[in-house]
């Protein structure tokens, strides 16, 4: 059913570009998880709990963003290729961190993330690139190094942004600016476009649309059963934005710091599983085992995190939490098998939807339910109940990746046994 790639694959320094894209995305976004709770609490008063909920609100709307203008851009870059896409969401999000390093009030703080779920949508795009011109046996292992580059935007991003937060709050933002501007331009001299014309698709309204977007999810049994896998486990990813830097400061009684470099430390754990383990991991196990094994990880890091009495005891668990990372490329891998090259950018705008409807979802579910195990008012004290509620997601997760797959199993012997 996929159709195959180019047969003129880009240059070299348009893939290493892709791959620095997604890097500098995450290391500027990395950079502003140390400040942007802080800035928040600064202008709710220093209250804890209301800068949760606050800081829910900001995660709600930007992932509502996410939902309402992925599928655009998918089409858009299925319509008009992938280049235009990617140079315009780097230059909007440059100006975007402008906007807030500049932000005055907590309002001008919410249009500036407004404006960032609108603009962030070179990573899925990126990913349709990857999948143009990589075969399909190999775009697990591609998948791993997209998840690579999150890694080491990771390793350097948090603890930039918290040794630049110690200096100036605002600082994280305007270095991240520069740095999305800077590749936006690097980008207009050695980006080639990925998609043939006579690959591309007319943009439909119908299709653009979240709601529309999502058909294309149903139109194969095992393509909805794993973008619903792929939905829970992004469910759960949105405990670490959520709530990771109010939880560590307040358990653990971490600085801005502290909290950056544990997050490069996971940085470096996740580089070094998409990077390392990945590739052999697909040919040693193949996606489907990848997927389990690494959802399995995901469940036991999760709970760990979540019961963890000392910072010692947490920053253990992070080797274990780093593999399950496998999961993800094996999901995009077998998910991408089946839509044709034309769909591809729909296909990354229908999955940036479901992250976008997991991240409304998300900061609300596991902020609310941090406040509520942090209120004195309650005669409770779990503030690791959001970790155990991922570890859930992720079991949940696990189960129903285990019934898709085993039945596409089932049906790969049947063909097998009647051909």
């Amino acid at each position: 059913m996929t159709e195959p790639p180019a047969s003129a694959p880009p240059r070299r320094a348009a893939l290493m570009f892709i791959l620095i894209t997604v890097a500098l995305d995450v290391l500027a976004l990395g950079m502003i998880i140390p400040v942007l709770p802080k800035l928040v609490m600064g202008f709710t008063g220093g209250d804890t709990a209301g800068a949760a909920r606050v800081y829910g609100v900001f995660g709600t709307v930007w992932a509502l963003m996410q939902f309402l203008c992925s599928p655009v851009l998918g089409m858009l870059s299925d319509r008009w290729g992938r280049r235009p896409v990617v140079l315009l969401s780097n230059f909007g999000l440059g100006l975007d961190y402008i906007l807030m390093a500049m932000a005055p009030t907590l309002g001008w703080l919410f249009i500036g993330r407004v404006i960032s779920g609108i603009t962030a949508a070179s990573i899925p795009t990126a990913m349709a690139y990857i999948a143009d011109v990589t075969v399909p046996e190999k775009r697990s292992s591609a998948f791993g190094m997209i998840g690579a580059a999150f890694g080491l935007g990771f390793l350097l991003g948090p603890a930039v942004g918290g040794i630049l937060g110690d200096v100036n709050p605002h600082l994280p933002f305007w270095v991240a600016a520069g740095l999305s501007l800077a590749n936006a331009l690097y980008g207009l001299l050695v980006l080639p476009e990925s998609l043939p014309p006579n690959q591309r698709t007319k943009f439909s309204w119908s299709k653009a649309n979240p709601v529309g977007s999502l058909k294309l999810l149903r139109s194969h049994t095992e393509l909805l059963g794993l973008a619903v896998v792929n939905f829970i486990a992004g469910l759960a990813h949105e405990v670490f934005p959520s709530v990771f830097v109010l939880y560590a400061s307040q358990r653990y009684g971490w600085d801005a710091k502290s909290v950056g470099l544990t997050l490069a430390g996971a940085g470096v754990c996740g580089a070094a599983v998409q990077m390392g383990l990945v590739p052999s991991a697909v040919r040693w196990l193949g996606e489907r085992r990848m997927l389990l094994v690494g959802l399995a990880f995901g469940v036991a890091g999760a709970a760990i995190y979540g019961l963890a009495p000392t910072g010692w005891t947490f920053l253990c668990a992070i080797p274990v939490m780093s593999l399950w990372g496998m999961s993800g490329p094996a999901t995009h891998g077998l998910m991408t098998r089946r839509v044709m090259a034309s769909e591809q950018g729909q296909l990354q705008g229908a999955n940036s939807s479901l992250r976008g409807i997991a991240g409304m979802l998300g900061p609300l579910i596991f902020t609310l339910t941090y406040a509520a195990f942090i209120d004195d008012k309650r005669g409770w004290f779990l503030p690791g109940a959001p970790f155990l509620l991922a570890a859930l997601l992720l079991l949940l997760s696990l189960v129903m990746a285990w019934r898709v797959t085993r039945a596409e199993l089932s049906a790969q012997a049947k063909r097998a046994d009647d051909a």
